[in-house]
């Protein structure tokens, strides 16, 4: 066994159990729930579970390779850390601490515009390595400085979001009062006296923010005030006509997250983006919707062989990776399983979490006898 691994936590499952109890449950029902009645949270990872792999026992196979080759870069597994906003509300640094574990196993690490560590502090740590996910702002001054942030810090791939032109409703967040900071209600503050060294470790980090906005926002808003900034700063909706620009500006990959039928796939190729990441957000924006892996067999069936397509939403596990893999995606994306690592087991869990996955995954090669990553459609049962 793999000695990075933490033998109490074998799973992303038993990663889940041991962080909620490591934060406060505002940060976790953050992390863990969906939107309405998380019906279409369940559904993806339950979707993808529904597919199945054949192996060939009496194959010759010498060795089974992950190693993927992505936008000029071989990665050493073929998945990276989903962009997930406030991760330092779930465990202090915690951008800090995926995005060094996803450089050391070499692994791309997506930050997200609206997490709580900067563009710059990021590419220093990654060497210029971390993909960086735009939330469109609504004036192009604003944008343009952005992008030219990303640029600055080298990152390679800029990734444009689409499935956020509102915000999600999410009962729990709602209950909870949830904010940037958190609102201290009675209720919160008793969850946060009983997870001491959450409390303790938030207190010598400091109060998490929006670390890449910082120079944007205006000094001393209330709570209310921040969030009817956000409201005004980010529209979120994406249309062809403010994609464009992006792509003449933006020299380096351009990857469209949210795809979730064939005319946006489409209009992605027209636009000369280089992928897609099928996507719903984790089931927290539409609850009504398909799940992931649903659109993700009919995109990459029709138009996997003029982009590169990718998904995330759903993935929890190294067979869950191999069933994606199998069922079209070049690469995948996993958000929760990293953050769950990383409030179980802070500094360890970025680690800990991606040579779980790893581990999880070699063992389905091997028995399935896939030699790399490309035969995965070849062990699919239709």
């Amino acid at each position: 066994m793999d000695l990075s691994i933490n033998k109490k936590y074998p799973s992303v499952y038993d990663l889940r159990e041991r962080a909620k109890n490591k934060i406060p449950n505002f940060a976790f029902e953050y992390l863990d729930g969906g939107c309405n009645e998380d019906v279409n949270l369940h559904k993806n990872t339950s979707d993808i579970r529904e597919v199945e792999l054949l192996p060939y026992y009496l194959s010759k196979h010498t060795r089974s390779d992950m190693k993927t080759e992505l936008f000029g870069h071989v990665y050493d597994a073929p998945f990276g850390i989903a962009p997930v906003g406030l991760q330092g509300l779930m465990w202090p640094n915690a951008p800090e601490i995926l995005a060094k574990a996803a450089f050391e196993h070499n692994i791309p690490f997506i930050l997200s515009t609206v997490t709580t560590s900067s563009i710059e502090r990021i590419g220093e740590l990654t060497e210029g390595r971390a993909w960086f996910q735009l939330y469109h702002p609504t004036e192009d001054s604003l944008r343009d400085d952005i992008i030219n942030r990303a640029a600055a810090a080298d990152c390679p791939v800029l990734v444009i979001l689409c499935d956020v032109p509102t915000f999600g409703f999410r009962p729990r967040d709602i209950r909870n009062g949830l904010a940037m900071p958190p609102k201290m209600s009675v209720k919160n503050i008793l969850q946060i006296l009983g997870r001491p060294e959450w409390a303790l470790k938030t207190l010598v980090h400091g109060q998490p923010n929006f670390e890449t906005l910082k120079p944007y926002i205006p000094k001393g808003l209330d709570l209310k005030q921040l969030g009817k900034f956000m409201d005004q700063t980010f529209s979120g909706r994406l249309n062809e006509e403010k994609i464009k620009p992006i792509r003449d500006m933006w020299k380096g990959k351009l990857v469209l997250k949210g795809v979730s039928n064939e005319a946006d796939a489409e209009k992605a190729i027209r636009l000369g983006l280089d992928g897609i990441i099928v996507s719903n957000h984790g089931g927290r924006q539409l609850d009504a919707g398909e799940s992931t892996i649903r659109p993700l067999v009919r995109i990459a069936k029709e138009y996997g062989n003029q982009i590169k397509v990718m998904m995330d939403s759903g993935i929890r596990s190294g067979p869950d990776i191999a069933r994606t893999m199998a069922s079209g995606a070049d690469f995948t994306f996993l958000g929760r399983s990293f953050m769950y690592g990383v409030a179980a087991l802070g500094a360890k869990g970025g680690d800990h979490t991606i040579s779980l996955l790893k581990m999880e995954l070699q063992q389905v090669m091997e028995q399935i006898c896939c030699e790399n990553i490309e035969d995965f459609p070849n062990h699919l049962i239709k």
